[in-house]
This record gives C-alpha cells, sequence and structure tokens, in this order.
C-alpha cells in the first residue's frame, strides 16, 4: 500500500462539548490510485485530508505513507487548498520555486517542465493579480509537484471556481496524475467531479463523519459524462447518499 489511513476517533472540543467527527475510518490506498472522497457538509472530508497531510495531529490512530508514519507537514504529502495561497510579490515561476534557487539549473529546468505540464507556458514572469483564479490554482498544483510528494493531497481545489474553468482544470489534472503516476487524494462535494477524476472512490457520511461506501470507478480515461456508464455510477453513489438521513444531497446536487 502507499498509503494507510486509520483514524479510529477524531473529536473537537471538551466534556460534555465534546463532537465527534470521524469514526473508525480505515483507508487503504494503493501507489498511483487516485482516490476521490464525497459526502455531505459536516461528514469531516477536509478534517481527513489534514490529517493525512500531518496538518491535524489530535486524533487517535496513524497515517503511514509506504510505511513511514505521518507526525507534522513534510515534502512527502503535497497538499492544495481551495485557495491557491500564492505570494502576491512572486512571478509564476518564483511562486512554483518558493524557497529554492531558481538560479540553479536543475532546479530552473524543473519549474519550467511543470509550467509545460499544468499549461501555464508564457506565464512565467506572471504575478498573481495577472492571473485568473484557474491559473493560479495550477501554479499551486506546479508548486506542490516541484517537491515531488509521494502523495498528493487535494481539498476541493476547484470549488470556487466556475464551470468551464473547472471543466478544463480537472483534465489537467487527469494529465498530471497520468504523467507522473503520483498517487493523488482528492476531497469534493461534486459527484460528477469525484467520478470523472478518481479510480477509486470513498463515500463518507456524516455524524460523526465514517466510510459508508467504497467504489473502484472502472471507467477508461479520457471519460464522457454523458456515457451511460458513467451516468450508472453517478445513480448509485446518488443511491448511497439516499440511504443516511445525513446526506445533504439530492438529485442535481453536486453539479
Amino acid at each position: 500500500m502507499s498509503v494507510l489511513i486509520q483514524v479510529k476517533e477524531k473529536a473537537f472540543g471538551i466534556a460534555d462539548k465534546r463532537t465527534v467527527v470521524l469514526d473508525d475510518i480505515h483507508l487503504d490506498i494503493n501507489d498511483g490510485e487516485f482516490l476521490t472522497i464525497i459526502g455531505p457538509s459536516g461528514c469531516g472530508k477536509s478534517t481527513l485530508l489534514k490529517i493525512a497531510a500531518g496538518l491535524d495531529t489530535e486524533y487517535r490512530g496513524s497515517v503511514n505513507i509506504h510505511g513511514r508514519e505521518v507526525k507534522k507537514p513534510g515534502i512527502s504529502q503535497g497538499f492544495i487548498f481551495q485557495e491557491h495561497r500564492l505570494f502576491p510579490w512572486l512571478t509564476v515561476e518564483q511562486n512554483i520555486a518558493a524557497d529554492l534557487n531558481l538560479r540553479d539549473p536543475n532546479v530552473k529546468a524543473k519549474v519550467q517542465e511543470l509550467i509545460d505540464i499544468v499549461r501555464l507556458t508564457g506565464n512565467e514572469k506572471a504575478y498573481p493579480a495577472e492571473l485568473s483564479g484557474g491559473m493560479s490554482q495550477r501554479v499551486a498544483i506546479a508548486r506542490a509537484l516541484l517537491r515531488e510528494p509521494e502523495v498528493l493531497l487535494l481539498d476541493e481545489p476547484f470549488g470556487a471556481l466556475d464551470a468551464f474553468t473547472r471543466k478544463h482544470l480537472q483534465d489537467v489534472l487527469v494529465d498530471i496524475w497520468q504523467r507522473k503516476k503520483i498517487t493523488m487524494i482528492l476531497v469534493t462535494h461534486d459527484i460528477d467531479e469525484s467520478i470523472y477524476l478518481g479510480t477509486q472512490l470513498a463515500i463518507l457520511r456524516a455524524k460523526p463523519g465514517r466510510l459508508q461506501k467504497w467504489l473502484p470507478i472502472e471507467l477508461p480515461f479520457p471519460r464522457n459524462r454523458t456515457d451511460t456508464s458513467f451516468q450508472y455510477l453517478r445513480q448509485k453513489v446518488l443511491e448511497e447518499f439516499e440511504k443516511t438521513e445525513h446526506s445533504d444531497y439530492s438529485e442535481g446536487a453536486g453539479i
């Protein structure tokens, strides 16, 4: 296994005001898989991702990447937030390089390779204020990939984007995943996105967050949302949400 996430319990608060957010979560993700995690609001999706990244260590359980326990943030876990969090005073290439020296020919070459992969060639000297939201998010993805993480964790990275830009970046992300063969775990509230991107799909239920269903997505790439097989899987996911009274989803949700 590439990533093993075991959360016996994650809670917020103390004493009688203590709320259990995640309970008995166990995820085994193989090398090179693209796991998408979906669930209603309040099911602990983002909290689970932060635990996997080592950003939240106040829980009972463990996270292991290739047998090494994750106890803090590190280069093995790349993390993409919903907001791009770029430095406004740095150019695209400087944001990607971050604390690495662009004068180093090896760093420069790697940065340029990633700029090409995320389809930003020609924008190397642009500043964040000159970029669209989608372009800024591509810079954030390239920055996370520069350090060659073993797993890339994405917390609703396209949630704030318009539908057209979102679709474009989904295709960019699939292209990166296929090129780099990196294990990816993406949290989303969008059913179509979870099926379009994932090779495995984890459905969480809420209060507390538990794994309700694990579905393999055995559709070839590139995928077509109007395809019968795609729509069949979409219906299966919707049926899973209907099994829990805590679901926020109904027909047409998350599109």
